[in-house]
């Protein structure tokens, strides 16, 4: 098991992705959360493979490596790779993986709104808000989208919840054109 899982937080925060390749606005997202909900730690779950994308640009191992650099100076950002322990790359596998040995925490899974948008087409997508309050973030020209969303009409108010802070014109698809 995970030293990290060993700990009794009450409160974690969970960015998962890609991260293909990590930049400074999935940071400043980290940030906002550690503050607006005054969460104990904030791990970015680095995964192998998007199931609703292409194959990465960057190896897993490079984005780990990237990812660890950018968050190298934030005491309460961590960087992980559960897939293996998981066995799965479904965000609802991973939270009850992490449920199972932190029962008594309040999860928080972010994501951006361009990822809200297809969040009906996640696994067991209705079953995450029972594992995790789900945390949008705003992003330039998804707002509206992601406000309008299958998930935003069918999910219960109170399972989610939208953070309109400032936007960054920043993706990590944009980085790879470069």
């Amino acid at each position: 098991m995970y030293k990290f899982l060993k700990k009794k937080y009450k409160k974690i925060g969970i960015l998962g992705g890609t991260f293909d390749p990590p930049h400074f606005a999935h940071l400043y997202i980290s940030k906002i959360a550690l503050k607006k909900f005054n969460l104990d730690i904030l791990i970015w779950i680095v995964t192998k493979q998007n199931p609703l994308k292409k194959k990465p640009y960057l190896s897993t191992k490079m984005r780990i490596k990237l990812s660890k650099n950018i968050v190298k100076k934030q005491k309460r950002i961590l960087v992980r790779y559960l897939d293996d322990a998981v066995k799965s790359k479904n965000t609802y596998n991973l939270l009850s993986y992490l449920k199972k040995y932190n029962e008594k925490t309040k999860f928080f899974f972010i994501i951006g709104a361009d990822c809200f948008i297809n969040f009906h087409k996640w696994k067991s997508w209705k079953k995450i808000p029972e594992l995790a309050k789900i945390t949008v973030f705003a992003r330039p020209k998804y707002s509206t989208r992601a406000l309008n969303s299958v998930a935003a009409k069918k999910l219960k108010k109170k399972d989610w919840k939208y953070i309109n802070s400032k936007k960054i014109n920043i993706s990590s698809s944009l980085i790879r054109k470069f």
